[in-house]
């Protein structure tokens, strides 16, 4: 089972680990390497979500804004706008209106390509999908039985077990670095591909939900809000919806250090608000709803006020990449990717190191064979 299992589920696994590895640092190698999303602290308060809408409006008139993004006060915010088969990523100074950067195919730059195959492995999305979440599945079934396969029978055994060879033949090194490595990485390894399912099927996620909350479903934190498109809007408005919302959101969540705006793309969409208290995290979020039209509150849910199961769910993103515990969780989980990858292919050396020990000892047995009955015609 456990060597079936990797022939089958081996390749993509490779590809989905290394593919993470190199997206997990993301964030601290797009700062490095582009001076546009850092800016100068201004001595005045932030823009208001509206007026960077109409800068983006500007540059693209026909276009439609699907995300406000607002970081930390040195950071630039950020407007998604739709022009029709382009997404444009814009980079705006917060304080002056300055459009510092625009990335004219953000769906498509390279660690959006790089987080596209790690989750579908360069197949369509829908097929994609099907395939890495069943390679996973099979991948935390292979740990299992690769545990079982490690588990030593005898106490003496045991320190063997936990410890590489390196002065011997290759071929023990490598057998070694499967078996031995990969029990330490267990663990962590299995947090890997499981978070990573839960991120990509709502079955899942819901049965952490429901698991977490002991039974329970509470409603009122998964009910889905609605604009009243029947209100009319007045022809003289004091101040837009969605800054009023952004007003009362801030005030509400003084200590927010990123906050994410869906600006209600859709005639019965809300304008919802998402607070982070740290910036480029994405747990123990605070959340509000208000209508489009309005401006009324629709739904106001702090972090602490939610459920156990709806916060384990908003810390399995920086769970799966390590951030929640800093960056020494990122290193940990980023080798963790590396040996995941490295399990594959040490696999494969072992089933092909012991199919030709079996070759050769086959050869060995039919020249015995060979060579008695030539004795035998000569005597």
């Amino acid at each position: 089972m456990h060597r079936w299992l990797g022939f089958l589920s081996g390749l993509v696994v490779f590809i989905v680990s290394i593919s993470g590895c190199v997206y997990s640092f993301q964030d601290q190698i797009q700062d490095a390497l582009f001076s546009y999303r850092k800016v100068n602290r201004g001595s005045g308060d932030m823009l208001l979500p509206s007026r960077l809408i109409i800068i983006a409006k500007t540059k693209y008139p026909d276009g439609k804004v699907s995300l406000v993004n607002y970081y930390t006060p040195d950071r630039t915010a950020q407007v998604r706008i739709n022009t029709g088969k382009v997404q444009h990523s814009l980079f705006i100074d917060p304080y002056t209106g300055r459009l510092m950067h625009d990335d004219p195919d953000f769906k498509h730059n390279f660690f959006n390509t790089v987080k596209s195959i790690h989750f579908y492995c360069f197949f369509p999305p829908a097929i994609g999908k099907t395939i890495v979440g069943a390679s996973t599945i099979i991948f935390m079934i292979i740990m299992i039985t690769g545990l079982v396969l490690w588990w030593p029978r005898r106490k003496f055994d045991r320190k063997r077990s936990l410890t590489i060879k390196w002065k011997t033949r290759w071929r023990r090194v490598n057998y070694d670095l499967h078996s031995v490595i990969g029990f330490y990485v267990f663990s962590i390894s299995f947090l890997l591909a499981f978070s990573g399912l839960s991120m990509s099927y709502d079955w899942l996620s819901k049965s952490i939900y429901w698991v977490a909350n002991g039974g329970q479903e509470y409603k009122k934190e998964l009910k889905k809000y609605t604009s009243d498109t029947t209100t009319k809007v007045q022809n003289i408005v004091v101040i837009q919806p969605i800054d009023a919302g952004f007003l009362y959101a801030r005030k509400r969540s003084p200590k927010t250090e990123m906050m994410l705006i869906s600006p209600g793309v859709l005639p019965k969409s809300p304008i919802s608000y998402t607070c982070y208290p740290r910036v480029l995290h994405f747990s123990y979020s605070d959340t509000y709803s208000i209508d489009q039209y309005t401006g009324k509150i629709l739904k106001e849910l702090p972090n602490t006020k939610k459920s156990t199961g709806l916060v384990l769910l908003g810390t399995n993103y920086d769970i799966h990449v390590g951030q929640i515990a800093g960056l020494s969780g990122q290193i940990i989980m980023f080798l963790a990717g590396l040996i995941s990858a490295s399990l594959p292919v040490t696999g494969l050396f072992i089933y092909l190191g012991k199919k030709k020990s079996i070759q050769l000892r086959k050869g060995r047995g039919a020249h015995s064979v060979r060579q008695r009955r030539l004795d035998k015609s000569l005597n």
